[in-house]
C-alpha cells in the first residue's frame, strides 16, 4: 500500500472538523488535533497541509516503506490514533520482540518473518486489547473498536 492510498483511507475515517469537549485531542481536523499541534490553525487545516503532516510525522518516522504492504494500513491508522510511539510497541508485542518504541532491523526483520495475515490479525488484536485498557474504553470504545474493525477489513483486502 502506499501513502497516498493510505492516507485517502485514513482521511475518510478522521472526517472533517471538530471541537468536542469530551475528545482528549480539542480541535481537530482530519485527525490532526491542537493537542498534538498546537501551533497549527486547525480550523483552517487544507487537506492537502494534513496529508504533509501525516508524511512527515508518522509514515516517515515509522519507516513504512521498510515494513511488509499488508500490515502499512493497520499501523499507519494505529499510530495517528494512538501515538507513533504507542504503535511502536504494539507491533512490537505482536511480533514478539523488546518493546522499545523504535522499529528498527529486528522489529522489520521480525515483522516479515511472520505471515502478512498473521501479522495484521496480531497486531490489531494487540491493538484491540490495550484500547479495552485506556480510560476512555467506557466513552469511546465502541467507536474504537468499529474503526480496528474497519482497519482490517482495508487490510486485507
Amino acid at each position: 500500500m502506499t501513502f497516498d492510498e493510505a492516507f485517502e483511507i485514513l482521511v475518510g475515517h478522521e472526517g472533517g472538523y471538530n471541537n468536542l469537549a469530551a475528545d482528549p485531542g480539542g480541535e481537530t481536523k482530519y485527525g490532526i488535533s491542537k493537542r498534538a499541534y498546537p501551533e497549527v490553525d486547525i480550523k483552517g487545516l487544507t487537506l492537502d497541509g494534513a496529508k504533509a503532516i501525516y508524511r512527515r510525522d508518522y509514515w516517515n518516522k515509522l519507516g513504512m516503506d521498510s515494513l511488509p504492504p499488508e500490515v502499512i494500513y493497520s499501523l499507519f491508522d494505529c499510530a495517528v490514533n494512538s501515538g507513533i510511539n504507542q504503535a511502536c510497541k504494539l507491533l512490537q508485542r505482536a511480533v514478539g520482540v523488546k518493546e522499545d518504541g523504535v522499529i528498527g532491523k529486528v522489529t522489520i526483520a521480525q515483522a516479515r518473518a511472520i505471515s502478512p495475515l498473521q501479522l495484521v490479525v496480531r497486531l490489531n488484536a494487540t491493538r484491540l486489547q490495550f484500547m479495552t485498557e485506556l480510560k476512555g474504553w467506557e466513552s469511546f470504545g465502541k467507536g474504537w473498536a468499529r474503526r480496528v474493525s474497519q482497519v482490517l477489513l482495508e487490510s486485507v483486502k
